[in-house]
Parts: C-alpha cells; structure tokens; sequence
C-alpha cells in the first residue's frame, strides 16, 4: 500500500506552491512529471489528515511552519517553536500511535475492538485539551513574524482545514460518502465488488449509529477567532477559547476506527494483512516524521 509521509515538498505541491521551471526537461513532460507529483503529494497529505489527529489547530500550524518561507535569520528560531508544538502534542501522538497499532493488531485478527478503540480516543481527547503548552509557543510565534508572514502562516492552516474537512467530514453529506476513501481501498487490495457493497452497508449503519457527531460550527469559529487575531499586531492564544482543538483530534480518529471496523470482517487474510501492514506504517511514519523524534515533519 501508500506509505504517505507528509513532507515540505508534499505541502508545497499539494498546495499549488510548486518551484520554477527548468529548461533542461521538455515542457510538455514536465508539466506531466509536475502533475503526477502534485496528484501524489495530494494523496500523501489526505492520508496524513485521515490517521496524524495530534492537536487540531495547533497541529495545522506546526504543519504550516514547514512552506511558511520565512526570513532566514527568524528559520532557527521558527524551527524551535515547531519542535515546542510538536513537543507539546507529544503525549496525543504517543496515545494516537497506541491506537494505529492496536488497530493494526485487530485488523490482522479479523475484529476490531471498538470498545478498546473508544477508549483511546477518550485518552486523545483528553490529552489533545490539556494542550495548554501551545500558549506559549503560539505567542511567541506571532511576535517572531512579520505581518505578511502571519497572513501566510493562517492562509496555509486554512488550506490544511480544507484538507482535513475534505477527508474527514464533507464526504459525509452526500450519496458517495465514502467513496473517496473505500475507492483508495479497492485500488490497494483490490476489492471485489460485493466487498466494496458489504462495507458500504457496514459503514452506513455504523455511522448512524454512533454517537459522536461532528460539530463544524464550533472549529469555524475557533479558527476564525484564531486566523483574526493572529493576524492582529495583538494576539494571545489564551484568549482564544473553545474545544475544537480536541473536537478534531477525537472526531478523526472516531471516524478513522469506525471506517476500520467496518472494513475489516470483509477483508481476506491476505487483505487482512497487508492492511494491518499499513497502519503500521502509519504509526511509524508519524515517528520518524516528527521532529521530537529526530526527523522533519
């Protein structure tokens, strides 16, 4: 399967902030060289969004800091605090990584626990909202960077919700709701078509049975009173209140559980394994990925 690692060249493509063109390709193979490659980090970050749910907002704004393009004398202080906010949501991270590997280990059985599932989205949740280390970072950042570089800093954290909207909860609200993610699945384990129908019956009757519901007013609004202020000569993180933060963390993973569950029991062994394989690499990929973990997000 996919082993998406979200990279800066995978923002700066997904995002349409490619580089310059070079005359030692012709133009035409470039451009289809250049669209695959944009289609691919597309697709790598939509898988980092479905399974990476650390911290909301603040995990948009550390992902952002990666194409934020700043001045070269603010790169080492900037790259600081994107370790502090990484290492803020460290204890999310340690506890989403459980959850990915627990539901490598089910998925490889042939049952997911949900009950075991929801009980570590409990544990995100919780951690997610004590996430109150992001003040200081936050602030600190708004005083390192200049206005033009705040107004690109907030513009790339609403990219990074589009993204995260598009693969987590827009899809919800129409007829081909899980068409986007079962199709990625029929093309890496080449489902059949009565598997694809049984987990699409599965998938219905779980998710309208569940729960938790996803409440995108509340994120709005905490984004935009984020995005106001931080573009404001005057900002403090404290005074932007609300729990969106840990609404994202512990929808995705919600729905990232449910989605499993329901596909699991339909798999062959061989599908089994070759899936459980893969949120393995999931929960490694993130590791490696993170710079408290020695790597680059």
């Amino acid at each position: 399967m996919r082993r998406p690692v979200v990279t800066k060249l995978a923002i700066i493509a997904a995002f349409g902030l490619g580089g310059c063109e070079t005359s030692a390709t012709p133009k035409g193979e470039q451009m289809v060289g250049e669209q695959t490659a944009e289609d691919e980090a597309a697709l790598d970050l939509e898988e980092h969004h479905r399974h990476q749910h650390l911290g909301g907002v603040t995990q948009f704004v550390a992902l952002s800091l990666d194409t934020l393009g700043e001045d070269d004398a603010k790169r080492p202080a900037v790259e600081k605090l994107q370790r502090d906010l990484y290492e803020c949501m460290a204890p999310a991270r340690d506890i989403k990584n459980k959850l990915l590997l627990a539901l490598a280990e089910d998925v490889a059985a042939g049952t997911v626990d949900t009950m075991k599932a929801d009980t570590a989205v409990v544990q995100l949740n919780a951690a997610v909202a004590a996430q109150d280390c992001r003040v200081d970072a936050l602030n600190e950042l708004h005083g390192i960077l200049s206005p033009i570089e705040r107004a690109a800093l907030v513009d790339k954290v609403e990219a990074h919700w589009e993204v995260w909207r598009h693969v987590n909860h827009d899809g919800e609200e129409n007829s081909q709701k899980h068409g986007r993610r079962l199709g990625n699945l029929v093309r890496e384990l080449d489902l059949t078509a009565e598997q694809v129908q049984r987990i699409s019956n599965t998938l219905d009757t779980a998710s309208s049975g569940h729960a938790v519901k996803f409440d995108r007013k509340e994120v709005d609004r905490f984004l935009q009173a984020f995005v106001s202020t931080f573009v404001a000569e005057s900002f403090d993180a404290k005074s932007i209140v609300g729990d969106a933060n840990a609404l994202l963390a512990s929808y995705g993973s919600t729905r990232m559980t449910l989605f499993y569950a329901s596909v699991t029991p339909a798999l062959t062994q061989e599908q089994r394994v070759k899936f459980s394989a893969y949120l393995r690499e999931q929960a490694n990929l993130q590791q490696a990925a993170d710079p408290t973990e020695g790597g680059s997000p």
